[in-house]
């Protein structure tokens, strides 16, 4: 395995990952610098995206922009705003591919997550064995810097960790071989340590990594991005569920919708996708708090914010909120018919009440209670029976640079 030797030389000149120590230069981790948050809790998480169709309809979703898009010369640039498990990512550009077979593809992803960043790699090697002019990067820079690969702070530029990293090789089998090999690099990259003050993760120190075929990297050159070079201008920008549904909306828009739409090319279309809270999950919810209301800024209210935010651009952007119709999509837990019966099993209730609760964003401490009385089962058990399932609402808007307009910016 390798990576790039540091600015200044070749291009294709690198030293062999082995050099490097995972630990070296970085503080030590400890417990006590990650305060518990539900958020960060590994089984919850995984257990609603095995059980429910989140990832696929939100990749569906975000595949009805693609034939919108007209991208030019060298590549398609896709900016994803938060990977999670890769899985939305993954099905994404399985479908560009299907449209562009023969375009090159460079897609930055943020993931400030350890497991999450492995996750995503795991899904990397197919769409680098069927689509080879493909470059992948991730980053866990914050959203005001992650679009252009660079921190705007002089101290953290000094310090971003850059890895290139070549696969060689043209099978999944090949590049799967080698990228579970980057372990190193990602416990060296993806450390964090919590806020004082809200427990959210940041990184010990930026960080990012690009993987592309080495076989291709003649005709890449000119698309694999360079450290200390600020990038910019997508073509396409993911932002589904990119930030706590309970922020307010100034920072919603402050520190993640505007930063992303400004790095937006001539065209370039941004979806964003969060949920309503109108749907039955949110109905079990409300069987045990009563007056839950996590969900306070629907799309227009956000789109009012963005716009005015972005009101010195206002020429050169565009914002559909969409009819009802075309905006809200659902999305299911999977279940068998005879699961969500008469007689529902402890398993699908647990399934169904950990994806309700998860979408709401509940605290771990809020649970602890609720948790000891078992009265959340059978809440969960009647809202099951009277739909006969559970489903979830999402809503969608878009973002579009106006064309004619290209910037760079991030």
């Amino acid at each position: 395995m390798w990576t790039r030797a540091r600015p200044g030389r070749s291009a294709f000149e690198y030293l062999p990952m082995n050099q490097f120590n995972p630990t070296e230069g970085a503080p030590p981790v400890t417990d006590s610098d990650r305060p518990f948050r539900f958020f960060d809790n590994r089984e919850k998480y995984l257990l609603f995206v095995t059980t429910t169709s989140e990832k696929a309809v939100v990749a569906e979703r975000v595949g009805q922009e693609l034939e919108r898009l007209d991208p030019a010369p060298p590549a398609i640039r896709v900016f994803d705003a938060g990977v999670g498990n890769g899985a939305v990512l993954s099905r994404v550009l399985r479908e560009m591919h299907a449209r562009f077979p023969t375009v090159p593809f460079l897609v930055v992803g943020k993931e400030i997550s350890l497991e999450d960043t492995r996750l995503t790699l795991d899904e990397l090697p197919d769409r680098f064995a069927e689509h080879p002019q493909t470059i992948i990067v991730i980053t866990n820079l914050y959203y005001a810097d992650a679009p252009g690969l660079k921190p705007r702070k002089a101290d953290e530029q000094k310090n971003l960790q850059w890895w290139d990293i070549p696969l060689e090789g043209n099978t999944a089998h090949d590049f799967s071989s080698q990228i579970g090999d980057l372990d190193a690099v990602l416990q060296k990259g993806w450390q964090t340590r919590s806020s004082p003050v809200t427990g959210n993760p940041h990184y010990v120190r930026p960080s990012a990594m690009v993987l592309y075929r080495k076989d291709h990297a003649f005709s890449l050159y000119d698309v694999i991005p360079r450290r200390g070079v600020a990038m910019g201008g997508y073509d396409l920008i993911v932002a589904a569920q990119p930030y706590r549904s309970r922020m307010p909306t100034k920072f919603k828009v402050d520190k993640v919708l505007a930063p992303l739409a400004r790095s937006l090319t001539s065209g370039g279309r941004m979806v964003v996708v969060q949920s309503t809270g109108l749907d039955p999950g949110m109905e079990i919810i409300r069987q045990v708090w009563p007056d839950e209301d996590p969900f306070l800024t629907p799309r227009h209210t956000l789109i009012t914010a963005l716009r005015e935010t972005l009101i010195s651009d206002d020429a050169e952007f565009a914002f559909d909120g969409f009819s009802d119709d075309r905006s809200l999509f659902t999305y299911h837990m999977h279940a068998l018919p005879e699961e969500i019966g008469s007689n529902i099993g402890t398993s699908t209730l647990l399934a169904a009440w950990n994806a309700a609760v998860y979408v709401a964003q509940i605290e771990d401490h809020r649970l602890t209670e609720i948790l000891r009385s078992g009265n959340y089962l059978e809440a969960t058990r009647k809202v099951i029976q009277r739909h006969g399932g559970l489903w979830f609402q999402d809503e969608s808007f878009v973002v579009v640079r106006n064309p004619g307009e290209d910037h760079t910016d991030t």
